[in-house]
C-alpha cells in the first residue's frame, strides 16, 4: 500500500520525474497519432518500418528537445526535424512536408485550448497546475491524441485526402503561401487566447479559432478545387485530341473494309497475268496505307502515355495528315522516365520544335516521310529519340541551323529561333545532347537524355 500511495503522491503534487516519464511516453504516444494522421490526410504511402522509424525519431528527438532546451528554441528544433524526417523518411516531397509538421501543430493548439477551458470547469484548477501536476497533465495531452486519434478515423471512413499530385508550379507556390500564410495566423490567434485564456469567456475563444480555422480550409478547398478544374480541363483537350486519332482510324479502317474486295481482286489480276513487278509496285502502295493505320494505331495514351508529350505527338501528327506528310511513330520506353531526367516542359518545347522542323522540311519532299523513335539504351545509361525526315534541301549547314535569326523559309518573320532556343535548353543541363546529322535521305536529329 506504501507503494501505491508514494505513487499516487508523485503523480497528484509537483515532481520532476514522474513528469519526466509521462511526457516520454505521451511524446511516443503523440508521435503515432501524428504519423497515422498525416500519411491518412496527405496519401503519403509509407512502408511499416518508415512509419516505426518517424515515431521512434520524432518522439526521441522531441523528448530530448523538450528537457533540455528551451522555448522557443526547441519548439524550432522539433520544426525543423520533424519537417527532414518527414520529406527522408516518409518520402514526402517539399509541400507534403510543410503541411505535415503544421496540421499536428494546428490541431493540438486548438485542442489544447479546449481541453484547457474545459479542464479549468471540471477541475477547478488552474492552467499552471494542468502543466506541472503529472496526472493532470497526462490525461490532459491523452485526451487531445485521443481526439486526433478520432479524427483520422473519421478521415479515413470517408477516405478524404488532400491530392497534390496534379498541381502545376504555380498552383503549388500559391498553395504553399496560403498555406503558411494561414498557419501564421492561426498560431498568433491562438498564443493571443492563451495568453488572454483567463480573462476571456469560451464562446470567443471558440468563435475565433473556428472561423479562422473555417476560413483557411475552404481557401484550401478552393485551390484545391481549381487545380481539379484545371486537371479536367487537361485530360478532357487531351480526350478531343486521341477521339480525333480515333475518328482518322475509323475513317480508314472504313476505308479499306469498303475496298477490300477491290484490293484482292487488283492482286489476283496482277498474278493471273504472272506481272510480278507490277505486284510489288502495286504492294508497295498498298503497304504505305497499312503504315499509316499502324502509325494511327501507335498513337495511344497507353503507348504514348506520358499527357504531355502525347499532346504533343497527337498535335503534329494531325498537322502532318492534313498536309499529306506521314508520320512513323515507335515507342520503346515508359515515357513518364522522361521526367526523372529533365524538365517535362522543356522537353516538349524541345520535342515540338524539332517536329515541327521536321513536318514543315518533309513537306516540301516528293517523299513526305518522318520517323519518330523513343527508346531507352540501358548499358549507355541514356533515353534516346530520334527524328528522321526527308529534306529537300540537300546543300543545309547544320552547324548554322542552331545560330539565332538562321532560317531557310522564305518568311523569316518569326523564324531562325526554334533550334537556338533548343541549344539555350541544351547549356543549361550538363546531361542533355543534341546530335545532327544528314544523309542523301533523311535529315536526322538524335535527341539523349543521359542519367
Amino acid at each position: 500500500m506504501e507503494i501505491f500511495q508514494t505513487i499516487w503522491t508523485a503523480l497528484t503534487t509537483q515532481n520532476e520525474v514522474a513528469l519526466n516519464v509521462t511526457g516520454f511516453i505521451s511524446c511516443f504516444i503523440e508521435g503515432i497519432v501524428n504519423v497515422l494522421l498525416i500519411t491518412t490526410i496527405l496519401d503519403i504511402n509509407s512502408s511499416k518500418k518508415s512509419k516505426i522509424i518517424y515515431v521512434v525519431s520524432i518522439s526521441t528527438i522531441a523528448f530530448i528537445s523538450r528537457t533540455f532546451i528551451p522555448n522557443p528554441y526547441a519548439t524550432f528544433v522539433n520544426m525543423i526535424t520533424t519537417f527532414l524526417i518527414v520529406k527522408f523518411v516518409l518520402k514526402a516531397n517539399f509541400i507534403k512536408s510543410l503541411i505535415a509538421l503544421f496540421i499536428p501543430i494546428i490541431l493540438i493548439s486548438i485542442l489544447e485550448l479546449f481541453m484547457v477551458q474545459i479542464y479549468l470547469r471540471i477541475f477547478n484548477i488552474t492552467y499552471e497546475s494542468i502543466m506541472i501536476i503529472p496526472l493532470y497533465r497526462a490525461l490532459f495531452t491523452l485526451s487531445i491524441y485521443l481526439c486526433i486519434y478520432l479524427i483520422y478515423r473519421i478521415i479515413r471512413y470517408f477516405k478524404f485526402h488532400i491530392n497534390l499530385e496534379n498541381m502545376n508550379k504555380k498552383n503549388k507556390i500559391l498553395f504553399a503561401t496560403n498555406a503558411i500564410l494561414g498557419i501564421i495566423a492561426i498560431c498568433s490567434q491562438i498564443y493571443l487566447i492563451t495568453f488572454y485564456s483567463d480573462k476571456m469567456p469560451i464562446i470567443i475563444t471558440i468563435v475565433s479559432i473556428t472561423s479562422l480555422l473555417a476560413y483557411f480550409l475552404i481557401s484550401i478547398y478552393n485551390l484545391l478545387s481549381t487545380t481539379k478544374l484545371a486537371t479536367t480541363s487537361q485530360n478532357l483537350e487531351e480526350a478531343q485530341l486521341y477521339n480525333k486519332t480515333l475518328i482518322l482510324l475509323h475513317d480508314s479502317m472504313r476505308g479499306f473494309k469498303h475496298d477490300f474486295n477491290n484490293i484482292v481482286q487488283g492482286i489476283g489480276g496482277y498474278i493471273d497475268t504472272n506481272n510480278m513487278e507490277g505486284l510489288k509496285k502495286y504492294y508497295a502502295q498498298l503497304l504505305k496505307d497499312c503504315n499509316r493505320v499502324n502509325n494511327l494505331t501507335a498513337l495511344n495514351p497507353n503507348v504514348v502515355n506520358s499527357p504531355a508529350i502525347y499532346n504533343i505527338m497527337a498535335t503534329k501528327h494531325h498537322r502532318a495528315d492534313e498536309i499529306g506528310v506521314e508520320i512513323n511513330l515507335g515507342v520503346f520506353l515508359d515515357l513518364n522516365e522522361i521526367e526523372k531526367y529533365m524538365k517535362i516542359y522543356e522537353f516538349t518545347r524541345i520535342l515540338g520544335i524539332l517536329m515541327d522542323n521536321a513536318i514543315e522540311a518533309a513537306s516540301e519532299c516528293e517523299e513526305k516521310i518522318v520517323h519518330v523513335s523513343f527508346r531507352k539504351e540501358e548499358n549507355r545509361n541514356r533515353i534516346v529519340v530520334v527524328i528522321e525526315n526527308t529534306y529537300k534541301n540537300k546543300d543545309i549547314n547544320i552547324d548554322k541551323i542552331f545560330e539565332k535569326d538562321f532560317s531557310t523559309k522564305s518568311n523569316k518573320t518569326n523564324s531562325g529561333l526554334g533550334l537556338w532556343e533548343v541549344r539555350q535548353i541544351l547549356k543549361k543541363n550538363n546531361n542533355l545532347n543534341l546530335y545532327t546529322t544528314k544523309n542523301d535521305e533523311f535529315f536526322i536529329q538524335q535527341f539523349e537524355i543521359y542519367y
